[in-house]
């Protein structure tokens, strides 16, 4: 098959987004694909796009130079703004109607929020993973949380800041994040009022709205859901700190454990709690659910992601691996099942 691996993009997560694409399209090319990455936003010029299939070009490299473009991402997006021009860039739209499928190797905002899904739905082209207004459901924790909550899942206590505006009471320790932040990006414990201005200030800077939360004193876990059926808990324990952005992405700064050390029955119950997530939000394909288990035996579910990482060091490629798919049985089980969707 023909096979756009959709990458880059605006997001923070960018530059992990072109990682994700990079060991997708390996995978994809051993499975005897027709594969190539692209970046959503910076396109491809056009004496390229007649080979762009066929192109057996070193992704490595690619994915340097798509990295090396990153710090002039933001002042392009003020540009096509301002030139009220389109987020996508040359020749993106044509290549993935040419495929048989784009694969979304997106992160984060303008990509994981669904806007690039109902785009490719209203232009017939179609992609891996789960729809847009799921995605949009489940990019945004406040909105997930009145989504999820009244189903019946656990979920921390918070309230819903916008920028200018004040809390009237927060119980410390608690945890401040962007509302449709990823990767952890903008994610801070505050301890007391210095600390919260700081985190506030922090999360704004990112978004204009942000999710103030109880701070759960607990264990940390996720969970793969693979059409429909999760797969099995992994721990995650970092070794300073919390899953922050480091400690996803830098080799060595986190311990995983999967299948997770816990009694059966809370994993059961785990892996229940992300099936009824998925299954509440509308999420299919694939996803991950973060979640936490306090020092009294209580799971609280944190928050879907519907596009999660496919890195060296990401999460679901090793529960997958528990349960002996390999990242490449993955990758074509990604495919087959969000082909099936249009059939």
């Amino acid at each position: 098959m023909k096979i756009v691996v959709l990458a880059g993009g605006t997001s923070t997560e960018r530059d992990i987004s072109i990682v994700t694409s990079y060991r997708v399209c390996e995978s994809l090319r051993r499975n005897g694909h027709d594969a190539n990455m692209l970046d959503v936003f910076l396109g491809l010029e056009d004496s390229k796009v007649a080979d762009f299939f066929t192109e057996k070009n070193d992704l490595g490299e690619l994915s340097d130079n798509l990295k090396d473009k990153t710090p002039g991402i933001a002042a392009e997006v003020e540009r096509r703004d301002k030139a009220r021009e389109s987020f996508f860039g040359p020749n993106v739209i044509e290549l993935c109607k040419e495929a048989d499928i784009v694969f979304m190797g997106l992160h984060g905002s303008n990509g994981e929020d669904g806007k690039v899904q109902a785009t490719f739905d209203l232009m017939g082209i179609r992609y891996t993973g789960t729809d847009y207004l799921s995605s949009a459901i489940s990019m945004s924790k406040e909105l997930a949380k009145k989504v999820l909550v009244p189903e019946g899942i656990p979920m921390p206590k918070g309230l819903t800041l916008h920028k200018g505006h004040k809390a009237e009471y927060v119980p410390f320790p608690c945890v401040v994040k962007p509302c449709c932040g990823g990767s952890s990006v903008g994610v801070s414990i505050a301890h007391n009022e210095k600390e919260f201005e700081a985190a506030l200030a922090d999360a704004f800077s990112y978004e204009d709205t942000v999710l103030v939360e109880e701070y759960i004193d607990g264990r940390e876990f996720s969970v793969a859901v693979l059409d429909g059926k999760a797969l099995p808990v992994i721990e995650i324990e970092p070794l300073e700190g919390f899953y922050d952005y480091k400690n996803k992405y830098k080799a060595g700064s986190t311990k995983e454990t999967c299948p997770a050390d816990i009694p059966d029955d809370v994993a059961s119950q785990m892996q229940f709690w992300a099936e009824k997530c998925c299954q509440s939000a509308g999420v299919t394909t694939y996803a991950r659910v973060d979640e936490l288990l306090d020092r009294n035996g209580n799971i609280f579910c944190l928050e879907i992601n519907t596009l999660p990482g496919m890195t060296d060091t990401s999460l679901i490629p090793q529960e997958a691996a528990a349960v002996g798919i390999s990242y490449d049985e993955l990758t074509q089980t990604i495919i087959d099942i969000s082909l099936a969707k249009y059939n």
